[in-house]
């Protein structure tokens, strides 16, 4: 049983006619999310999505912080190439992006890539590109689908696969995830598919699709293979309605597991999320639970794992109420580090050890990184990466 198209597109929508969104953003001055202990690196994206730290030159060369700058897949606004029905009125554009911060200058890197948005929605919600990730030199981004495999002949674009780009911001569609839903289900439901967490390396990409509740092996080659399909739940306490798990971050842990961060899907309560350590033979179990709405995880150097959530009290995900970053202990205790985040929907931990959030992440124009201290600038000796 499938969830994860309803969350964004008629939720995000309904949510920004009713004003919800803009409220979170007047909250904080409309100026930006920056709050005592966070600074403002990248602004004015579209539907902000994930994070990661790669080669500023694209030539695989990491040489210290200098050679690390801060990647953030775009998902865009939609656009004018055509409209479609698609649990309400969607329209199709090449506005995805993938945009790079780095010596203090942000400049789009990769541009024309799929994104649709609700009509009328001021382009919030859009589905596009939805995590970026490198291995040495070569980029990979996720394109997101949300939605059955059949629908893309009515969206167009290349909607649901894998893409790698180079340094010169050249696309090449490599692997089409979605049309393994329709080959395989990996977990024997409704067909649906939203490729989302990404994480390469090794000539292996690793895709959670947290609309087919599984996380996948990518090969050098194109095959694709399930690793881990993640169970639904019954709820008796919430009128015997099953949810999804709605897998959608991965992460590599120092033990060289994956860990697997979910969602969950209607009826969305909170504390009911888990955090899923999965070796490499695709051996799955639960390693920390309780959280609400995961929306991204991640590890420092020095091992602690932190848990995004999007929305941290019991309005549900993407509904206003503002998300925060975890640390979690290895007992599996957690201590909030960054409060109060407006639609967050990544993280990443940069070279000199501060975390990386993107927020505004389901609205157009408004989305921004923030930069938040952890307060682990006194265990490393590394340089400012971004003077």
């Amino acid at each position: 049983m499938h969830r994860l198209p309803r969350i964004f597109l008629p939720c995000v929508a309904s949510l920004v006619a009713a004003g919800t969104i803009a409220g979170v953003a007047s909250a904080t001055g409309g100026n930006g999310a920056a709050q005592p202990g966070y600074s403002v690196v990248m602004r004015g994206l579209d539907n902000p999505r994930g994070l990661t730290f790669g080669p500023a030159h694209g030539n695989g060369e990491h040489d210290g912080p200098g050679g690390s700058a801060l990647y953030v897949a775009e998902a865009g606004t939609g656009g004018t190439l055509r409209c479609t029905t698609l649990r309400g009125t969607v329209c199709v554009g090449l506005t995805g992006a993938v945009s790079r911060y780095w010596h203090g200058r942000q400049e789009r890197v990769v541009e024309g890539l799929p994104s649709y948005a609700p009509f009328n929605a001021a382009n919030a919600g859009a589905v596009g590109p939805s995590d970026v990730s490198f291995d040495g030199g070569r980029g990979y981004v996720t394109i997101g689908l949300a939605a059955n495999p059949a629908l893309r002949t009515a969206l167009g674009e290349k909607f649901g696969w894998l893409a790698q780009f180079d340094r010169g911001g050249n696309v090449n569609y490599e692997v089409d995830v979605s049309a393994y839903e329709v080959q395989a289900n990996p977990d024997l439901g409704p067909v649906e598919s939203n490729p989302y967490g990404l994480l390469a390396g090794a000539g292996t990409s690793i895709v959670a699709d947290a609309a087919s509740n599984s996380l996948l092996r990518v090969s050098s080659s194109g095959s694709i293979s399930t690793l881990a399909v993640f169970p639904s739940r019954f709820y008796p306490h919430a009128g015997s309605r099953v949810t999804d798990s709605v897998p959608n971050a991965v992460a590599l842990g120092s033990d060289g597991a994956y860990y697997v961060g979910e969602l969950t899907g209607v009826p969305f309560l909170a504390g009911e999320a888990n955090v899923w350590r999965v070796s490499p033979g695709g051996a799955s179990e639960v390693y920390c639970s309780g959280f609400s709405f995961i929306i991204d995880l991640t590890f420092d150097r020095d091992g602690n794992l932190y848990v995004l959530e999007n929305a941290s009290g019991l309005g549900g995900p993407f509904t206003g109420t503002p998300g925060q970053l975890l640390r979690v202990g290895r007992d599996c205790s957690r201590t909030p580090v960054a409060t109060g985040l407006p639609a967050p929907t990544s993280v990443a931990i940069g070279p000199e050890g501060d975390a990386y959030i993107s927020v505004f992440g389901t609205s157009a124009a408004i989305g921004e990184v923030v930069r938040v201290d952890l307060g682990e600038r006194d265990r490393h000796d590394d340089n400012e990466w971004d003077d």
